[in-house]
């Protein structure tokens, strides 16, 4: 039998946890927690599957003082806050209905049920407290081996929920090996119709996801070959260019940036950006950067001077300019140019942004009164002052104020 070892799975034997799982009693870990600690990676939520009801649940975790919170108990879920720490804890059930974005279920108290209504294999694995697996569906063969497989009927699954077309690729991503599962492949081609059902967001979360594994290009081409990809990003891709950032991550150690991958999987145009955040919704946040990296007018090679380097960094900041050096460096075809990139990079994090050394006060002290013309006089020494390489000569500063003043007025 397949065991989870609690003293190499920490998570198992927190006090947290085991305070959860003493109080439920008949409860089994599930899903991506037992993929994850199988394969040895990372674990951060931790999923829970009882054949208890969901009023039962709640009357035993709080009879053990534990917070119950009603999640989602239309499905079956609520969520356990244990010293601060959230497990969610969903009933085993079946589909009775889907409609290709939710489901009606009803609850059972058979694991092998439940399974039933998972979407892959690797994801339908269940253990308990002392790390016994149970796998009813050959999840741990085919993980091992990176095989990402519907449970049942490829077609079957994915009209239950249209976004495991996108879930297949983004587990294949992060977790497959070698070619995708041809009947998930094909099923998925099939029914990308479906795809418009779906929100925004969950198009989005899911792409961005995919976009954060290490390799995500060749499934994109996969995408692309089945039709897929346009139906979720139409135009003209730049698949090449993305390829290339992924190769600068995983041979300079750069964590994804799904983001910014994104921007490098667009035309170089503001107008796409801004379609795209409108179609998915993307936050305020990643929509400006976006929209900042399509529509970049700025000169960067890898040929820029110290003093070109610092000029950008005081203009755009740190943040931009490491932006725009990535995606410009993925354009380079010179190979042997990654010293002067990785040179602008390490300019940018070591960078203090100078202090324009006047204001106001000088201004009007060199004879200007007050209004709006102080603002354009300052302006213009503050262009000549980067232009200077932000020069800290007070004479030559206050020489250049006399110039423009009388210029001016």
């Amino acid at each position: 039998m397949t065991k989870l070892e609690p003293s190499k799975n920490t998570w198992m034997i927190a006090p947290e946890t085991r305070a959860v799982m003493a109080a439920l009693g008949d409860a089994r870990f599930v899903g991506g927690v037992v993929r994850n600690a199988l394969l040895g990676r990372d674990v951060s939520d931790i999923d829970i599957a009882t054949p208890l009801t969901p009023d039962v649940v709640t009357k035993k975790l709080e009879a053990a003082g534990l917070k119950a919170v009603p999640t989602g108990i239309e499905h079956g879920t609520v969520t356990a806050v244990s010293n601060g720490r959230p497990y969610e804890v969903t009933t085993l059930r079946r589909d009775v209905s889907t409609d290709g974005r939710r489901a009606v279920v009803a609850f059972t108290k058979d694991w092998a049920e439940d399974a039933q209504r998972r979407d892959f294999t690797m994801n339908a694995l269940y253990a308990d407290a002392n790390g016994d697996v149970l796998d009813t569906v050959g999840g741990v063969v085919d993980l091992k081996a990176g095989h990402v497989r519907f449970v049942g009927n490829a077609t079957t699954r994915i009209r239950e929920d249209y976004l495991r077309i996108l879930r297949l690729f983004r587990f294949h991503a992060w977790y497959g090996k070698g070619e995708i599962d041809k009947s998930a492949l094909q099923a998925s081609a099939a029914e990308k119709a479906g795809l418009q059902q779906l929100s925004a967001e969950r198009i989005a979360k899911e792409m961005l996801k995919l976009l954060a594994a290490e390799e995500p290009v060749p499934v994109l081409r996969s995408m692309a070959a089945t039709g897929i990809l346009s139906e979720i990003l139409p135009g003209d891709l730049n698949i090449a260019r993305l390829e290339r950032l992924c190769a600068l991550d995983a041979s300079n150690f750069f964590n994804p940036d799904p983001v910014l991958r994104l921007a490098a999987l667009l035309p170089a145009r503001t107008l796409a950006a801004n379609e795209l955040a409108d179609r998915w919704k993307l936050s305020n946040a990643d929509r400006e950067r976006l929209a900042d990296l399509c529509g970049a007018t700025e000169k960067v090679v890898s040929y820029l001077s110290i003093k070109e380097v610092r000029k950008l960094l005081y203009k755009i900041g740190i943040a931009r300019f490491k932006d725009r050096v990535f995606l410009k460096w993925a354009e380079d075809p010179k190979e042997t140019n990654y010293v002067q990139w990785r040179a602008m990079l390490a300019m940018a994090d070591a960078w203090d942004r100078p202090k324009f050394p006047l204001d106001g006060g000088n201004v009007m002290a060199a004879g200007v009164p007050q209004g709006p013309l102080i603002g354009k006089i300052l302006g213009e020494v503050e262009e000549w002052w980067i232009d200077s390489d932000f020069i800290e000569d007070e004479f030559s500063l206050a020489e250049r104020l006399k110039a423009v003043v009388q210029a001016t007025i």
